[in-house]
């Protein structure tokens, strides 16, 4: 969330405890609802066409590249953690920004996930040998300006010296002249999940945006303040190299549902993606955008889980195979194991985060352990990924304000 909208809240909220629950007699609670009201709607084009035919005109004009040539082309320096940063427990590993990139207010860190998403060993492309953490940012500089969100490939294959780049996500569309061209993507970018060559980005009041990583363009970089088609016939993407075009959505159709966080989950099977809700003060509001759907709202917080298909990488049904409610507020990301939810929850620029965790059904949270201040999003990483293992399963978080930014994995059973 932004700094924005927790200050915002401030005078209206209820006493909090530490661990950011409600302050009252009765635990958090947890109940299964019905999974068949949350569904969603596929689609592969916009206002200006298919997804594939305006992706297939910018082929026509730019140099396209994959992920790996961007992972193999980073260009700021990363700090390797040597220890817990401020109030993490259970750390594992981790990294901070350099100077500029902790110190920028108008861009914010948000989601998460690794390449141990992307595939079962951990390493990218499959069959390759990279380890990479991406993490997304949405702009805001209180100004009319908005640059949208940007992803960041960091190059985690020597964790004592890891690299990044920074890359804009851009929607292909067309001009009014019909020439091909893209634009920046106005959205929160609160969590993502990396499954195979799809990236998978929440889009709050609306679904899911894919982005495909086989399929990024390279683009001018002498205008900052250009996205799309300059009138010079060069295209820009506000100074960065690289963008990286929208190419699938997923659109809610059924029960409202604020799409807050995304993780992964191997353990199911098959393969699921599930979505948590953020809510201030413990209901969800849907009143402060226009939320697509059939108009049924359920105030409580949910965990929310559609299948993944393996062979494509899409969903295998488009109706929810899981919904769980869970009194809890400030949940900013969501990793599953089957039935056994972690969530993280935050408590504003001063306080820490906690790691907490539920079974699906039961009546209570439990903490696993805490988090740094302003946590973010979560990705779980197994133990049993070959390539890329720690000695225990971790899961990794990300952390928003400017001068305490990090990005670190923490031991999964809090020990």
């Amino acid at each position: 969330m932004t700094r924005r909208a927790i200050l915002k809240g401030i005078a209206a909220a209820p006493f909090l405890t530490t661990a950011g629950t409600l302050l009252t007699s009765t635990p958090a609670e947890a109940a299964t609802i019905d999974a068949g009201q949350f569904t969603l709607a596929a689609r592969s084009s916009n206002g200006y066409g298919e997804f594939a035919d305006l992706t297939a005109g910018l082929t026509g004009k730019l140099a396209k590249v994959d992920a790996t040539a961007v992972i193999a082309d980073t260009n700021r320096t990363a700090i390797h953690l040597t220890s817990a940063p401020n109030t993490a427990k259970a750390f594992q590993t981790g990294f901070a920004w350099d100077s500029g990139d902790q110190a920028v207010t108008y861009w914010t860190p948000q989601g998460v996930t690794t390449s141990a998403d992307a595939y079962g060993n951990g390493l990218y492309p499959d069959g390759g040998t990279n380890k990479v953490v991406l993490v997304s940012w949405y702009f805001d500089d209180g100004t009319a300006t908005d640059k949208g969100t940007r992803l960041t490939f960091v190059d985690y294959s020597n964790a004592s010296a890891p690299t990044y780049r920074h890359v804009l996500l851009v929607e292909p569309v067309k001009t009014s002249a019909g020439e091909y061209s893209f634009n920046p993507i106005h959205r929160h970018a609160g969590g993502i999940m990396w499954y195979g060559n799809l990236l998978y980005m929440v889009d709050t009041f609306k679904g899911l945006r894919v982005f495909d990583l086989n399929t990024l363009f390279q683009v001018a970089t002498a205008e900052t303040e250009v996205c799309g088609l300059h009138t010079d016939g060069s295209y820009y993407g506000y100074g960065y190299k690289y963008v990286l075009p929208q190419s699938y959505a997923y659109d809610n159709t059924g029960t409202y549902l604020r799409y807050t966080a995304i993780g992964l989950d191997r353990a199911s099977s098959p393969d699921s993606l599930v979505i948590s809700e953020y809510s201030y003060a413990g209901v969800v509001d849907y009143s402060d955008k226009t939320f697509i759907g059939d108009g049924t709202k359920i105030g409580t917080p949910k965990v929310v889980r559609w299948d993944l298909d393996y062979t494509d990488r899409k969903l295998r049904s488009l109706t929810s195979t899981e919904a769980v409610t869970i009194s809890q507020q400030k949940i900013q990301g969501v990793v599953s194991r089957n039935s056994k939810h972690y969530l993280s929850v935050s408590d504003g620029e001063t306080t820490k985060g906690t790691l907490r965790t539920f079974t699906s059904g039961s009546d209570t949270t439990t903490a696993v352990c805490d988090l740094a201040i302003g946590c973010e999003d979560l990705s779980y990483h197994s133990s049993g990924a070959s390539g890329w293992a720690f000695s225990k399963s971790v899961i990794w978080n990300t952390t928003e304000y400017d001068g305490t930014r990090y990005v670190y994995a923490v031991h999964a059973d809090g020990s």
